[in-house]
């Protein structure tokens, strides 16, 4: 797809996560918008998939490590054509197969059940390392948060990878530098990240994760990256595209009123 293609579906896409949370009454509306760009350069560019033949064997894994932002990825998959956009609407609602966290038993489009933060990557060093040494090509993509590399399963995970040559294996960090109840820099900072990467002897590139041309100039580099997994470090912001919610942390994980979603779509579509 087209820059210009892409920037529409993700202006879509955030729309959609709005309105979801408005229905549901809760959910993460400032993560899901801050990696929105990420998830659709992914699913709309770079992965190889299949909305009719989900379980391909060949497909490119996709593991949201920061699960209670799987309100993207569901606007995501339903506009790549994996089931009607209308069920988007029963988000967190009961008996709903589209959980507030993604849940693989019930939602099977997903790779794994996500959302106790700091796991997702092991998950997927454990797919990337299955499919080299089972010599299948297909790749593994994660998306992780700044807030969750305070825990230290990430950093487990960031050690093995190398150490197996998981070049197939390429990671997200959506760096939006909010967490729960401040600052990821107040609360437990993270800085020099690029240097922690490295010194785990990851490739390392840091972009603007709201520019479609960074993002897909990135994933090719880390596609043709050899002997190791590629870290991506995306400068993002926190609730991006709605005024009020940017560079908020009382947006982690409140949801919107109708009135404020009223808003917030209006300023999504208009760029007001």
């Amino acid at each position: 797809m087209t820059i210009p293609e892409l920037e529409a579906i993700a202006k879509e896409i955030r729309v959609d996560v709005i309105r979801m949370l408005v229905e549901a009454g809760s959910g993460h509306p400032g993560g899901s918008l801050s990696c929105t760009d990420i998830v659709t350069a992914l699913y709309f560019h770079q992965m190889r998939h299949r909305p009719e033949q989900p379980d391909w064997p060949d497909r490119d894994r996709f593991v949201l490590s920061k699960g209670h932002c799987v309100p993207a990825v569901y606007a995501a998959l339903a506009h790549a054509g994996y089931f009607p956009k209308e069920e988007t609407l029963s988000l967190r609602k009961l008996n709903s197969r589209m959980q507030g966290h993604p849940d693989r038993h019930r939602f099977p489009y997903v790779e794994a059940s996500t959302g106790s933060l700091g796991q997702g990557l092991s998950v997927a060093v454990g797919m990337a390392l299955a499919g080299k040494t089972g010599g299948k090509d297909y790749r593994t993509y994660c998306v992780i948060s700044d807030g969750e590399c305070q825990a230290g399963q990430i950093w487990e995970a960031a050690m093995s990878a190398p150490r197996f040559g998981l070049d197939n294996l390429c990671v997200l960090m959506d760096y939006n530098h909010i967490q729960l109840s401040g600052g990821t820099d107040e609360i437990m900072s993270l800085e020099p990240v690029l240097d922690k990467w490295r010194a785990f002897n990851w490739n390392t590139l840091e972009i603007d994760g709201h520019s479609f041309p960074a993002i897909l100039d990135a994933l090719k580099a880390a596609e043709q990256h050899r002997d190791g997994p590629t870290m991506i470090v995306c400068q993002t912001v926190k609730g991006k595209g709605v005024s009020f919610m940017e560079n908020r942390w009382e947006w982690h994980g409140k949801a919107p009123s109708r009135e404020e979603g009223e808003r917030a779509v209006e300023e999504l579509v208009n760029g007001s």
